[in-house]
């Protein structure tokens, strides 16, 4: 009898324990980056992705770049169901521009998306010809007021940096003095200026570092509302100073539609720890010079809103 009700309780027991190993049963969730396999989305998350173990009992994130861009989302978008263990980057390229100027290559819009977490911010920096001896917006407005004509090198005809630079000569009454040289990438774009290709480019600061240090090129302006405030270009103007558009580019991290609040939830818990550490932050800041800039979904929207209302105003200068 005592053997019988022991064997009863060891069952009980083990079921218990097996109960308790089912609620804790990892999740890993694949995170596609949608752009170049070696850029800088990309190398964040597998930055991230490398610390989720670190980070959690429950997920693990595993870091893929498929180069497709919106024809990458669209496959993801048909692909994924709600709760799915999957989670895509978008940004502003996508919702702000691709929507407004070519939206037959999107199957999809932000709607369709449960927001995570901004993975990171990139303030991106204009550059100019070392030989000019541009490095601030006032000696930028002086040359353009003597009538000269310039080139900008940008990534892409229709990205982020053109219309940034768009937007900044065409609100300073000069876009009909610019013109746009399209680059493959934006580390060729970045490299234009200290060629000769270009007078001017506008990269990620990371991209022209190396030049600048190199004396090849002065950096003029930053696009965000404040001067740079750490890093090697802390001190740069921000274009907002002035009253001139900008924006920050962003990497949304996304789940599909109709995903589970809990989930999406403890994933943002995860992200945000996983940017709270020190080793990673220091990273972004001194290797990347990316900033942590964990957003809302209202700040999201307004993002993608700004953003819009920029390729708007400024598409006749960039798209002719």
């Amino acid at each position: 009898m005592k053997k019988r009700v022991l064997a009863i309780g060891l069952a009980m027991t083990m079921a218990a324990a097996a109960l308790a190993g089912c609620g804790s049963k990892t999740t890993t969730w694949t995170v596609t980056c949608p752009w170049a396999p070696s850029g800088v989305a990309a190398m964040v998350s597998q930055k991230a992705a490398a610390l989720s173990n670190t980070y959690s009992e429950k997920i693990i994130l595993v870091a893929d770049a498929v180069k497709g861009d919106a024809a990458t989302v669209n496959t993801w978008v048909a692909g994924t169901k709600a709760n799915d263990p999957k989670l895509v980057f978008a940004g502003e390229g996508l919702f702000s521009i691709t929507s407004i100027l070519d939206p037959a290559k999107m199957q999809f819009t932000y709607d369709d998306f449960e927001f995570v977490e901004n993975l990171y911010s990139s303030v991106f920096v204009m550059s100019a010809d070392a030989k000019l001896g541009i490095d601030s917006i006032g000696s930028l407005e002086e040359y353009m007021k003597a009538g000269n004509q310039v080139t900008v090198a940008v990534n892409g005809a229709t990205g982020s940096e053109a219309f940034l630079a768009a937007s900044l000569f065409g609100a300073m009454g000069y876009g009909g003095q610019m013109k746009l040289v399209a680059y493959s990438s934006a580390a060729e774009a970045a490299q234009a200026v200290a060629k000769g290709e270009t007078n001017f480019a506008v990269s990620h600061q990371s991209q022209i570092l190396e030049t600048w240090q190199q004396k090849g090129a002065s950096i003029v302006c930053a696009f965000d509302g404040e001067d740079i405030s750490d890093g090697p270009f802390a001190g740069v103007e921000g274009v907002g100073k002035h009253g001139y558009p900008y924006f920050r580019n962003r990497c949304f991290i996304l789940a599909r539609k109709g995903t589970d609040a809990k989930k999406v939830a403890e994933l943002k818990e995860l992200y945000d720890k996983i940017l709270a550490d020190k080793e990673v932050a220091d990273w972004l800041a001194d290797t990347m010079l990316l900033e942590v800039d964990t957003m809302t979904g209202e700040q999201v929207k307004e993002h993608i809103e700004n953003v819009q209302n920029i390729v708007n105003e400024y598409r006749d200068i960039v798209v002719q």
